[in-house]
């Protein structure tokens, strides 16, 4: 399953998009947003996000 943002704990920061091995991660009206497509189910958005509003489900 590809990653899912929490838009809610979402801060903008861009860790997530400059991690992102497969460039499946974006930035949208400054929340981040996974192109489920392109994503590899890395799990290293995950690990970067420094307020885990990034889950794999």
């Amino acid at each position: 399953m590809p990653a899912k943002v929490d838009g809610e704990k979402c801060t903008g920061c861009e860790a997530c998009v400059e991690s992102c091995p497969s460039e499946a991660i974006a930035m949208a009206a400054d929340k981040a947003v996974v192109d489920a497509d392109k994503c590899v189910d890395c799990g290293v958005c995950v690990d970067e996000c420094p307020v885990e509003a990034i889950s794999m489900e």
